[in-house]
């Protein structure tokens, strides 16, 4: 899954980014790439490359890019290969870079009236896209850099978490979500960006989640959240990382350190569900007995890894529960013509929590006549 982490501050952000970046390996990525305004505040300097953080960081520190405000990115291939320069951060006019978590299904069209108002693309990425249509908005400073981040995304289709700098104003980043998480990590005289918090646990333990809509300028003492026109307030919750999460340890790799955690991971999700060999009454919340009474067909929708997890669900709950299941892959089931049998829960399944076609089927199915979800 892709990783986003941003930093604006009064030091060399250049490390923060990067250890933000090793914090979220542990997702899977084929890319990494990292964008800094020099301390000059004149230009954007962005560095790419396929392959490991390692070799980024090596290849940044080799020549020795610095700055007090940047981006930076973990790719996991949708649209072009994992090359150079289909990794993020993306760029237009040497002045604006973005970073994009999600996919953008009318990118095509975008695209197309882009290169008639004279964008020329260097990758066929859904992601360039974004960055020339802040561009455009932004195009002789006419609109700010929030505003023309506010109308691009207003024109996009689909999911996407963007963070946006821009050295025509150095003194702040701009993030917008819409179906791809991010959060705001609230430092003293420095903020950040993520899309997950475990990133920034090195730097601040205070963070804002961003909602649904939301578009937010970012400044090195301060923070402003917009919703649908209004200026509005979300809370700081303090979250208390793990280094253990991130850290292989003594694993060669992230997938064999998560085989071998599994057994004290369904022990940790046990506790406090079940006790003297009993699941306890409330274990799946206050509500849940009374709903799982109507239960009769339990419908599972997830992508990947998560949809084989869901085949071994569905073989022990009509094993053991004698409970009629059915299996599906999100990218279909959201563009299917459901037929929903009477007493269906929709149970929707993501390792991140933030896959793209996971959540776009579970809002489809928010529409259709479930009994209950999870």
């Amino acid at each position: 899954m892709c990783g986003i982490v941003g930093a604006i501050a009064e030091r060399n952000v250049t490390e923060i980014l990067l250890e933000g970046l090793k914090r979220l390996e542990y997702r899977g990525y084929d890319s990494a790439g990292i964008a800094l305004l020099a301390y000059d505040k004149r230009s954007i300097k962005v560095h790419k490359t396929a392959g490991k953080v390692k070799k980024l960081a090596e290849q940044v520190q080799g020549k020795s890019l610095k700055g007090q405000i940047g981006i930076a990115h973990t790719r996991w291939a949708t649209h072009g290969k994992p090359t150079n320069t289909n990794a993020h951060p993306h760029s237009s006019g040497r002045q604006i870079a973005i970073v994009h978590n999600g996919i953008i299904e009318n990118f095509e069209k975008l695209r197309d009236k882009l290169i008639k108002a004279g964008y020329k693309f260097a990758t066929p990425t859904d992601s360039e896209v974004i960055a020339h249509l802040i561009h455009f908005e932004r195009r002789g400073n006419q609109s700010s850099l929030f505003d023309a981040t506010q109308k691009a995304v207003k024109r996009l289709e689909g999911a996407y978490g963007i963070c946006v700098a821009d050295a025509a104003t150095p003194e702040e980043l701009i993030v917008a979500r819409s179906g791809s998480p991010l959060v705001i990590g609230v430092g003293i005289g420095e903020n950040f960006v993520a899309s997950d918090p475990h990133a920034l646990g090195q730097v601040t333990d205070q963070f804002v989640y961003l909602e649904e809509g939301d578009v937010a300028r970012v400044t090195r003492d301060n923070y402003e959240i917009w919703h649908n026109g209004k200026q509005i307030k979300r809370k700081i919750s303090t979250v208390a990382g793990r280094s253990s999460d991130s850290d292989k340890g003594t694993y060669k790799h992230f997938m064999l350190k998560e085989i071998y955690e599994q057994p004290a991971v369904i022990r940790d999700t046990l506790d406090g569900r079940v006790s003297n060999n009993k699941v306890l009454e409330n274990a799946f919340g206050v509500k849940a007995p009374g709903i799982f009474d109507k239960v009769k067909h339990v419908q599972f929708v997830a992508c990947g890894t998560s949809y084989h997890a869901c085949h071994v669900a569905k073989y022990w709950l009509e094993s053991i529960a004698r409970m009629e299941c059915s299996v599906d892959i999100a990218s279909d089931y959201r563009y299917r013509d459901i037929i929903v049998p009477n007493g269906s829960l929709l149970v929707t399944v993501s390792q991140s929590g933030e896959t793209a076609d996971s959540l776009a089927a579970l809002r489809y199915a928010k529409t259709l006549p479930y009994t209950a979800y999870l």
